[in-house]
């Protein structure tokens, strides 16, 4: 066992000789794509969501560089980017083009060693090697070689600390990121720049005055587990310690439900309208789920409200269930939840599997 850390951020974890998590990510990935596929757009400002047109309630998949100068990024509406950026110029998402060129990167990364994909854009990679350094710049050569994308990779001793690292080292860099160079670098961050502390648990950790992932790991667990919960608040103070898994596993991703959502254009108010929405989402996803082939046993229903408040309300099915339309009948019986008097601005509809025999 290695210590991490000094002083009150003592911590152990395990770590396998020359074994190393390295973490791809593909820099400005859905936004490269396209300019691949257009040639002309390279060194413009790209926007790529939705239909691509701005006028529409739709959000930002993705910025290219240049876009990002101007305050766009993935998640905004298009309509605020259009504001923000003028001249960009804004494409519709192609996911079946986005799926190709990923299968195309995660086959070059197989080369080098196990790989956990965590999406279009970005992989684990598991190896054996006495230069992390090296082995990293040889994996970026490759994928640009063969796919014509540009990486950034992250070399950690954990999972964490190499995800963490990518963030340093784009675009198209490398950086290591471990217990030896861990308190430089992280100390001083906001406690939401760790992997797993989002916008909101990082407002309740400020409450508590915790607003830097030093302060987290000098942070008491007992007063912690009080306000974040006794499995939840001492995780996050290992997360700031910067513990994390060193397994790398290659078992494909298993997904644990199918949703689609849409967004109106126009508000609805009509309770009609809402439900043939409901009906529309719900048989999409039963479509979803005859594919997969596997029972679903809960359905959810999302909704966003104007201005703009959002809830979700969900059920569990009396039985794990292919049929069609159980998972209509049950979202339609969960959107009655909601109060439906205020516009609806947004629809979504999940139907959650029955988890495998070895779990998830």
């Amino acid at each position: 066992m290695t210590p991490v850390g000094i002083g009150r951020w003592a911590h152990t974890i395990e770590v396998a000789g020359r074994s190393w998590v390295l973490h791809v990510d593909l820099d400005q990935f859905i936004a490269a794509v396209e300019v691949l596929r257009r040639p002309e757009l390279r060194g413009l400002p790209v926007v790529v969501g939705g239909t691509g047109d701005p006028s529409r309630r739709e959000v930002v998949a993705t910025a290219s560089y240049e876009a990002r100068e101007f305050g766009v990024h993935s998640g905004i509406p298009l309509r605020l980017a259009l504001k923000r950026c003028p001249d960009a110029i804004f494409l519709p998402s192609d996911p079946d083009a986005y799926n190709l060129a990923s299968a195309e990167v995660m086959a070059v990364l197989r080369d080098f060693g196990v790989v956990e994909v965590l999406g279009w854009d970005e992989a684990f990679v598991g190896v054996e090697t006495e230069d992390a350094e090296a082995l990293a710049r040889e994996i970026m050569a490759a994928v640009l070689e063969r796919t014509r994308l540009h990486c950034s990779v992250g070399i950690g001793d954990n999972k964490l600390r190499a995800k963490l690292a990518t963030g340093f080292g784009k675009p198209a860099g490398v950086f290591r990121l471990t217990q030896d160079n861990w308190v430089e670098m992280m100390a001083h961050q906001p406690t939401d720049a760790l992997w797993g502390i989002g916008t909101k648990t990082a407002r309740k950790l400020a409450e508590l005055g915790l607003t830097t992932v030093g302060e987290l790991a000098r942070a008491d667990e007992d007063d912690l587990a009080a306000r974040l919960g006794p499995t939840m608040g001492p995780w996050y103070r290992t997360l700031a310690l910067g513990a994390g898994s060193t397994k790398v596993s290659g078992t494909p991703y298993i997904p644990r439900s199918h949703s689609r959502e849409t967004t109106f254009q126009v508000n609805l108010v009509d309770l009609e309208d809402l439900r043939a929405e409901t009906v529309k989402l719900a048989r999409r996803v039963a479509d979803d789920v005859a594919a997969d082939g596997r029972a679903v046993i809960r359905v959810s229903v999302k909704a966003r409200f104007a201005p703009f408040w959002t809830g979700t309300r969900s059920t569990t099915l009396p039985a794990p269930t292919h049929d069609p339309a159980d998972i209509e009948t049950a979202a339609l019986t969960v959107l009655e939840r909601f109060d439906l008097t205020r516009p609806v601005r947004l629809l979504g509809v999940r139907a959650e599997f029955e988890p495998p025999a070895g779990g998830y």
